[in-house]
């Protein structure tokens, strides 16, 4: 694991739409490209900031990654229609003046709910269906990518608490951030999910890196709750077809049980 210091941080915000990306946001495919999940990390960052008033949580995000997004300086535009139990919020990251990624976000206010007495004898949430971080030891480390200081290496810590990194097929895993993900800033649950929900095409990985990229054009975050805790676990399959589309599919836990569900869709090609 490579070794930080105090101030290190994914981002630094520059001015109130203005984010400078470090070499933690440095993604497995090109070294001038961020890892997915720190513009996802990002948005739902900006997501959350852009409603006003108390009791607001992001619902589901979904992100569209139209083109690689430089470790460079990137700029948001944000747009926001707030009602009294929604706000839908789209957001466009630029660079050097083009979009490299727009997202769409849906916010709600919560409020206290009382379940009725026979709701009370049953779970109202699943049980943790992976083991525990404190009982996974392994880092995940997928076969062909560079050991660089990234976000994947250096900026995420992870644990592997099913499946085999070393061969394809599905697997689950813990991740948490080790840095902010924008400096001077905490790391708020729905970022954390985020970040993280991104790694699961790697995770659950079909083909081999060294032979095919399978990168992914979007991530669709749905989250019933926001997640307890510093640790996102993900349970993820993929699936490839002959004909070079393909999709993943992530379980979202925190050490309580499942909170969430991430989808991405893949772009699959020969290298």
């Amino acid at each position: 694991m490579h070794e930080l210091a105090a101030t290190d941080a994914v981002f630094v915000r520059e001015d109130a739409n203005t984010w400078r990306a470090s070499e933690l946001a440095r993604g497995p495919w090109d070294p001038r490209a961020q890892h997915g999940g720190a513009p996802c990390g990002l948005l739902a960052l900006i997501a959350e900031s852009a409603v006003e008033g108390e009791g607001w949580q992001l619902a589901r995000l979904t992100v569209e990654l139209i083109r690689p997004v430089p470790v460079d300086l990137l700029l948001s535009a944000v747009m926001t229609e707030a009602g009294r139990t929604t706000a839908r919020v789209e957001i466009s990251l630029l660079a050097q003046g083009k979009p490299v990624a727009k997202a769409h976000a849906l916010l709600v206010r919560t409020q206290p709910v009382v379940p009725p007495e026979e709701a009370l004898q049953r779970p109202l949430a699943p049980a943790l269906s992976m083991p525990a971080p404190s009982d996974c030891t392994a880092p995940l480390r997928i076969p062909g990518l560079p050991d660089v200081r990234s976000f994947y290496y250096t900026a995420t810590e992870s644990r592997v608490a099913a499946g085999d990194a070393a061969a394809p097929g599905p697997a689950a895993a813990w991740f948490r951030l080790r840095v902010p993900l924008v400096a001077g800033a905490a790391n708020s649950p729905a970022m954390r999910a985020a970040a993280a929900a991104d790694f699961g095409n790697g995770l659950s990985w079909v083909l081999p890196v060294e032979r095919f990229n399978f990168a992914n054009a979007d991530l669709s975050l749905q989250l019933a709750r926001q997640p307890v805790g510093d640790w996102i676990g993900l349970d993820a399959v993929t699936t490839v077809a002959p004909d070079g589309s393909g999709c993943t599919f992530s379980q979202l836990h925190d050490e309580r049980g499942r909170f969430g569900f991430a989808t991405q869709t893949l772009l699959v090609f020969a290298r």
